[in-house]
């Protein structure tokens, strides 16, 4: 046996199984090359305000390096629950309900592993983040997917969720706003959804990280709803709305019995979030100036985007929240993952192909306008000359 051979079959089979992030392996494409201009990484381009960053600063000059509790500081978690009441209507113990985690994507790992018994099913609509499947399978779990579609906006109701319920599924994955496609559901097919998790005892782990960049109306949660709050793992956290990727923080809330759960794993896991994140994030709750100013740059981007992707006919849903547009490129004859190779090829462009979000994302090119102003304009001028070419071609 060769020695690669050797290494390869010490690792779990369930691992060998699970691909590489579609979005990363693209990325490594697109770092081979220079002078390209991305509209590719879900990254605010705003740097983290200054009195967040000062925050952090401070922390650090008097010293706040120690390990904290595993849940994370008490008085971030008392901010975040008063944060909650106030933005989302939903009210949650900070001493048993809300646990401190290391960005958003351990909190859903956390979620998973603590009611993920071996066979459940897990529903998620697609496309979707690409951690979701992955995370499900990580816990010896099964990944359901239920595609949504442009022509509805991308939107999931109860009608297409139901189908895919059976005896074994055990929760539903939520996340509107929505990365790839920046979907926002309607409170009407909240409450379907609700109702039918209700009904089938079915748990929600609800994604809410972009739920600050929704541009019309109050951002709103499915745990709010009635009956709803004691069967909802509600996931958040800094990186998007404030601009604090780096810090990597994000927190959990839930009942007393699912958060405990979830701690056991942290505290053998991670132990705790970084003090000096969590020092900063108080302070980043402290007003909601900064995340209504970003908010207002990413609309204008969008409306701009959107309009010049409709106008060289790739159509394009206008998207309700996040950073994102997700055109249709099918008019170009081309895959999704064909087309986005192409455009960074012959004009150093940067979109990731819609397959790299699932089946359903075939077809489409996911934009993200976490750009400047100045970027997204000479983005648009070189794929409007590209669609030319290729409408030329094709004649």
């Amino acid at each position: 046996m060769s020695g690669s051979a050797s290494v390869r079959s010490r690792v779990a089979d369930h691992l060998l199984e699970i691909p590489r992030s579609g979005i990363r392996d693209f990325f490594d494409i697109v770092s081979t090359r220079k002078g390209v201009i991305s509209l590719g990484i879900g990254e605010p381009d705003f740097v983290t305000p200054w009195r967040i960053r000062e925050a952090s600063q401070y922390a650090l000059d008097r010293g706040r390096t120690s390990y904290t509790s595993n849940r994370g500081l008490l008085k971030l978690r008392q901010a975040i629950a008063l944060y909650l009441e106030r933005v989302f209507g939903v009210s949650y113990d900070p001493e048993t309900e809300i646990l401190i985690t290391v960005g958003v994507s351990e909190a859903l790992d956390l979620a998973v592993r603590a009611v993920c018994n071996p066979g459940d099913e897990f529903l998620y609509h697609e496309p979707c983040y690409v951690s979701y499947p992955a995370v499900v399978r990580f816990a010896h779990g099964i990944p359901v997917a239920v595609a949504t579609r442009w022509q509805e906006e991308f939107r999931l109701t109860r009608a297409m969720v139901e189908p895919h319920v059976t005896a074994r599924t055990r929760a539903l994955l939520l996340n509107f706003p929505t990365n790839p496609t920046g979907a926002v559901l309607t409170r009407e097919e909240l409450e379907g959804i609700a109702a039918l998790a209700r009904e089938r005892d079915l748990l929600v782990i609800s994604d809410e990280i972009y739920a600050e960049l929704t541009y019309e109306g109050m951002p709103q949660t499915i745990a709010a709803l009635p009956g709803m709050k004691e069967r909802t793992l509600f996931l958040h956290g800094f990186s998007k709305g404030w601009a604090m990727t780096g810090f990597r923080l994000g927190y959990a809330c839930g009942s007393a019995d699912l958060i405990e759960a979830m701690m056991k794993i942290h505290q053998y896991t991670m132990l705790c979030a970084s003090i000096i994140s969590q020092e900063a994030a108080v302070e980043a709750l402290r007003s909601d100036e900064d995340t209504h100013r970003m908010r207002d740059a990413y609309a204008r981007r969008r409306d701009y985007i959107v309009s010049e992707l409709n106008g060289m006919g790739f159509p394009c849903v206008l998207p309700r929240g996040a950073f994102y547009a997700f055109p249709s490129i099918g008019s170009s004859g081309l895959s999704s993952r064909e087309f986005a190779l192409k455009l960074l090829d012959e004009e150093n462009v940067a979109c990731v192909p819609g397959s790299a979000f699932g089946a359903a994302g075939e077809g489409h090119l996911r934009c993200a306008y976490a750009a400047s102003m100045d970027d997204i304009q000479e983005a648009m001028v070189r794929l409007r000359r590209f669609a030319e070419r290729q409408s030329a071609s094709r004649r």
